[in-house]
């Protein structure tokens, strides 16, 4: 079965794109391709290993948000005033892709995101001028999946949204199409 708003982008989004940005091919529309979501975990390090507790509940919450297990990803380099050296585990990091991509995107909109204190939408100035959209997150109990009663440490993530054949102002109409909770311009304006 089709995720929920796979059907909507293919059934109401794709025709309002081709009609505002004049394209007529539909290969040449723009199409969200993969999500990451990356917690930093460099904070947590205990002289050369990351903290094992740490490290097993990372790995649980984004395997219960993402729904697939996270990569450990090593520092590169060793940086001294991070405290950081060349191959500490310093981040955790899980890529979404076909339908697990789209009822994340469909969880995140309509579950995690209202879920957030004192919301007042997400900044639509945070496209990287490739139409490539990021933003973070403060606290992994926004996400219902995520028990906080047996959280003993509590991160933020960090979420991009990789799109294909787009630019800024396409990647902006897609998402809001799609029902994404951007800021609004009285607001924008008034502070």
């Amino acid at each position: 079965m089709m995720p929920r708003l796979k059907q909507t982008f293919r059934e109401q989004v794709l025709d309002k794109l081709e009609q505002e940005f004049s394209v007529t091919n539909r290969m040449a529309m723009p199409c969200l391709d993969k999500i990451v979501l990356n917690v930093g975990v460099g904070k947590s390090l205990e002289g050369t290993k990351l903290n094992p507790k740490v490290r097993e509940q990372v790995e649980q919450d984004l395997a219960k948000i993402s729904g697939q297990k996270p990569v450990f990803i090593r520092a590169r380099k060793s940086v001294s005033n991070f405290k950081v050296r060349a191959g500490y585990e310093v981040a955790a990091m899980v890529t979404l892709r076909g339908d697990r991509m789209w009822e994340f995107l469909d969880r995140l909109i309509s579950l995690a995101i209202p879920r957030i204190k004192d919301f007042r939408g997400l900044s639509d100035k945070s496209f990287d001028g490739r139409g490539n959209y990021s933003f973070g997150v403060s606290e992994q109990g926004i996400f219902p999946e995520v028990d906080m009663a047996n959280v003993q440490f509590v991160h933020g993530m960090h979420i991009t949204m990789a799109f294909r054949n787009s630019n800024d102002q396409m990647s902006r109409a897609f998402l809001r199409e799609l029902g994404f909770p951007f800021v609004r311009e009285e607001d924008a304006k008034r502070n």
